[in-house]
């Protein structure tokens, strides 16, 4: 019984909060949940990165905090993972990412969620190989080189991928759901 009590007042507590309010707390806690899950152990390049760009350019109204919100969770994440060289190459990418969710605004719907979602992985693959081969040791300066660093990337780019569409699912799907759910049971008056 408490714990019903308790959940029926989190829900009123929740409907008395406006949808203005309730999405400065829901988004970026969304975004930092995804980054948390960074330090869950998974397979390579199977992360939530992308997901979290396109997220926060969407549904965050304020372009400096959508652009501040993915990078300072993905930073939070790396402090714990480690910082690596291509940390550079990884953020510029995820800004570009932020980006095409900014084109997103006004148009969420499945087709171009997943659109953004494969146009996002191949903008981190690109980006984040190149820096990969740019300032590593591991391939020669030359079209070879580059050309080697990509083919030795494409086993987790398929991550990526797959990673980007499930975890742009989520976050999307999820928020969409929560968002009509609260919004279908608030008064009248918050609707406004």
């Amino acid at each position: 019984m408490p714990l019903k009590k308790s959940l029926r007042l989190l829900k009123l507590s929740l409907l008395n909060i406006s949808m203005f309010k309730m999405n400065k707390l829901i988004i970026p806690l969304i975004i930092v949940i995804a980054a948390i899950t960074r330090l869950i152990p998974h397979p390579p390049n199977f992360t939530p990165i992308i997901a979290m760009g396109l997220f926060g350019g969407t549904y965050i109204q304020n372009r400096a905090l959508a652009l501040l919100i993915p990078i300072g969770a993905m930073f939070l994440s790396d402090y714990f993972l480690g910082l690596h060289s291509t940390i550079y190459w990884v953020y510029s990418s995820l800004l570009l990412v932020v980006i095409l969710g900014i084109i997103l605004i006004n148009r969420v719907n499945i087709k171009n969620c997943m659109a953004a979602a494969l146009s996002g992985s191949f903008l981190f693959f690109v980006v984040t190989n190149f820096g990969v081969w740019f300032t590593s040791g591991y391939y020669p300066k030359n079209l070879e080189g580059l050309i080697a660093c990509y083919t030795l990337a494409l086993p987790f780019f398929g991550n990526t991928l797959i990673s980007s569409v499930i975890y742009t699912a989520i976050m999307f799907g999820g928020y969409e759901i929560l968002k009509r759910t609260l919004f279908q049971f608030a008064p009248e008056s918050i609707q406004k």
